[in-house]
């Protein structure tokens, strides 16, 4: 069995890359091996800064020799009176055999000729040479470059490739232009701890080669060590170090020996807001805050740096660190200073001055626009004269911070510095609040608003700027959505569900079309049922993959091509959240599928009736006078006791009830079909016909109260 390494050397890579590129090689690298029938003991992908390697244990010296049949000519066409012809030779020649190497057989198409070849395996070295381009090329990243003359696309040039196969160095040859790199065993050590090329004598120990080096390859262990030597340092200091996962991930692929160093900034700067010194030590430098309590966002003044270089010169190191830490936060307190020098709605002039898209005009325009939407949204639901000023105060004020000297350095502040700048401001905390939660969530899994003040804003906010950016025509398409439209609708959608807010979306939508309507009039006709169809597919989209609900199931409330179904489920969201999830409750407990023959077969029958779909009282639809059998009447009698219980259950939204009833007259329904007393719903006389086809759509349409059964699929 032989050992594999692959480095490439190259010069610092992006940190976004050094980790991606490793989860890509850690899927092909033993996709293609297996392709090529390569077993193999383990494979190990390492990555840093100035490198990417593979490391294969135990593969074979060969491919293992395998038969491989091959199917030739028509019989008939190979061979005339038992003698080959030229068809049968050149199929032999072909395939490297002799003629007593054909077969004939028979097939559903006839006799044809066949050949089982023996295909010897090739050098496990041979493979692999021509196995490492193609892992290189298949490497995908943003911003690749080219460099020298060549059309080699890389990150960032590489300089350097280790191939071994064992201790055998495998030629490999990378071409670009002018440049070329060829393999050898020669590798680097840690660009300052050890300068000098880094001879590796074989594949094995590749890993304890380079930590001689003063290289950690294992990207697991450096995070390992970055993470315990940041909490140490803290402990050191008196705090508690604040790791976010995002920032430790990053430093991992920044360094290659990491060393912790401990910086400093002044007691002075401790007056600014705890969110401004972290976005500049951790977002504008990449460094760690030490916290006084794990608990609050308190900081003490001091930061950890994971340097790589020379832990000799950590106090050098920290010095200039300070340096850009200090100049940073004194920038930010003469920000925050010249910020409270007036309250916060002194700003909104200002606001004119900012575009927010070039034909939908200034973000105060947009403030226009999203307090409307807000009072809208406060129309549909029951709040208090104070909290209606507070919705008002809070959707005038929201993107005033916009425009202050803070939030212009730092936009990742947007929001954060709009409520401080409140409070200081002497606004109500139900009015700050929501300047900083109506920009939640940010991203997938971020915290929803909690306050009621905070959900309305946002909604209103972000449902602004789906109808504006809709509006102009440019809807996503494919992964394109520059605007986070798609993130902007799931927003509104999982706070509706999350604060259990009646509000009516079907009827804010078109409040809302007609107010920009009436802005822009040129506006397509489109827009409203474009808008729908979008939420629609964000709704299916969070019901499946966030609720984890069948698509069936998903399609049975929204309804297919059913526009009383869409305009239902868009009016009532909370509704159609707890159908959803009841429906996928009873098929998991399998009292679904007590009901499922019975509604289903009623609902395909009752499409072809002209009974709508929204009737539930029998004595209106149905003549007791035309039943011939005894199973009509009673499935008549059912549905009249159905119909209290029906009622009810959309009451109170108690599907439970529903689907007791439904339960309860399934074997009703089933002697209507297939008792005793069953009838033929497509009697010759069309009054019969239509009286039975009302049955069915009656029951069809209780059901629908629930869900769509014509779209549930069967267990």
């Amino acid at each position: 069995m032989a050992n594999f390494l692959l480095e490439l050397g190259t010069e610092e890579l992006p940190a976004s890359f050094v980790a991606g590129s490793g989860k890509q090689w850690q899927r092909l690298v033993p996709a293609t091996l297996a392709e090529q029938s390569l077993t193999n003991d383990s494979i190990h992908v390492y990555a840093t800064p100035r490198r990417l390697a593979v490391s294969i244990a135990g593969l074979p010296v060969k491919q293992s020799d395998r038969e491989e049949e091959v199917k030739g000519p028509p019989a008939a066409s190979a061979f005339k009176d038992g003698k080959p012809t030229k068809a049968a030779e050149g199929f032999a020649k072909k395939q490297g055999v002799e003629m007593d190497a054909l077969e004939i057989r028979a097939t559903d198409k006839g006799d044809f000729v066949f050949v089982l070849k023996k295909i010897p395996g090739r050098p496990t070295a041979d493979i692999l040479a021509e196995l490492v381009p193609l892992w290189i090329s298949k490497l995908e990243g943003k911003r690749f470059m080219r460099w020298a003359d060549g059309e080699l696309k890389f990150p960032r040039p590489i300089r350097s490739i280790v191939a071994l196969l064992d201790d055998t160095v495998l030629p490999i040859a990378l071409v670009s232009g002018s440049d070329t790199v060829k393999s050898d065993r020669i590798s680097q050590g840690h660009r300052v701890l050890h300068p000098e090329p880094v001879s590796i004598a074989q594949a094995e120990g590749y890993v304890e080669c380079l930590r001689a080096a003063c290289v950690e390859v294992d990207r697991s262990q450096r995070k390992i060590q970055i993470q315990a030597q940041v909490e140490s340092a803290a402990t050191k200091q008196g705090g508690y170090a604040d790791i976010t996962e995002d920032l430790l991930e990053e430093v991992t692929d920044l360094v290659e020996w990491p060393n912790a160093v401990v910086g400093k900034f002044d007691d002075d700067f401790l007056m600014l807001p705890p969110e401004v010194i972290t976005t500049i030590i951790v977002t504008n430098q990449r460094y760690f805050p030490i916290l006084k309590n794990p608990q609050f966002p308190e900081l003490l003044p001091y930061f950890i740096t994971i340097s790589n270089g020379d832990p000799a010169k950590s106090a050098i190191i920290a010095a200039g660190n300070e340096r850009v830490v200090r100049a940073r936060l004194a920038d930010g307190q003469f920000f925050y200073k010249a910020d409270l020098a007036k309250p916060l709605e002194d700003y909104l002039p200002k606001l004119e001055t900012v575009t927010f898209q070039e034909d939908l005009g200034t973000v105060r325009e947009k403030v226009d626009r999203l307090c409307k939407i807000a009072s809208l949204i406060v129309n549909q639901l029951q709040v208090t004269a104070e909290e209606k000023l507070h919705i008002a105060r809070a959707a005038l004020l929201c993107k005033a911070d916009l425009v202050t000297q803070m939030v212009y350095e730092f936009p990742e502040l947007q929001g954060i510095m709009g409520q401080k700048y409140a409070f200081a401001s002497g606004e109500s905390e139900a009015v700050a609040t929501a300047i900083l939660e109506h920009y939640l969530p940010k991203g997938a899994g971020d915290n929803l608003p909690q306050t009621m003040t905070g959900q309305i804003v946002g909604i209103a906010d972000k449902l602004d700027t789906l109808v504006s950016i809709f509006g102009l025509g440019m809807l996503p398409t494919g992964s394109s959505d520059p605007f986070a439209l798609r993130r902007a609708a799931n927003a509104i959608i999982n706070i509706i569900w999350a604060a259990q807010l009646p509000v009516n979306l079907h009827q804010l939508l078109s409040e809302s079309v007609a107010e920009f309507t009436a802005i822009r009039p040129e506006t397509s006709p489109e827009l409203l049922p474009q808008l729908s169809e979008f939420f629609l597919q964000r709704i299916r989209t969070l019901l499946q993959e966030e609720k984890n609900v069948d698509y069936d199931l998903v399609n049975a409330v929204l309804g297919e091509n059913d526009p009383e179904y869409t305009e239902r489920a868009l009016r009532d969201l909370l509704d159609t959240l707890e159908r959803a999830l009841f429906l996928q409750q009873i098929r998991n407990d399998n009292t679904l599928d007590k009901i499922y023959e019975t509604v289903n077969r009623s609902t395909r029958l009752a499409a072809q009736g002209d009974l709508d779909k929204i009737e539930l009282e029998p004595k209106t639809t149905v003549k007791p006078e035309l039943f011939q059998k005894s199973s009509e009447q009673a499935f008549y009698d059912a549905v009249v006791q159905l119909v209290p219980q029906t009622q009810l259950s959309k009451q109170t939204r108690n599907y439970q009830l529903l689907v007791d009833s439904l339960t309860e007259i399934a074997p009703t329904v089933g002697n209507f079909f297939d008792g005793p007393e069953s009838v033929l719903v497509m009697d010759s006389d069309p009054e019969i016909k239509r009286n039975r086809l009302n049955l069915l759509g009656l029951l069809r349409n209780h059901a629908r109260v629930l869900a769509d059964f014509g779209a549930i699929v069967k267990s």
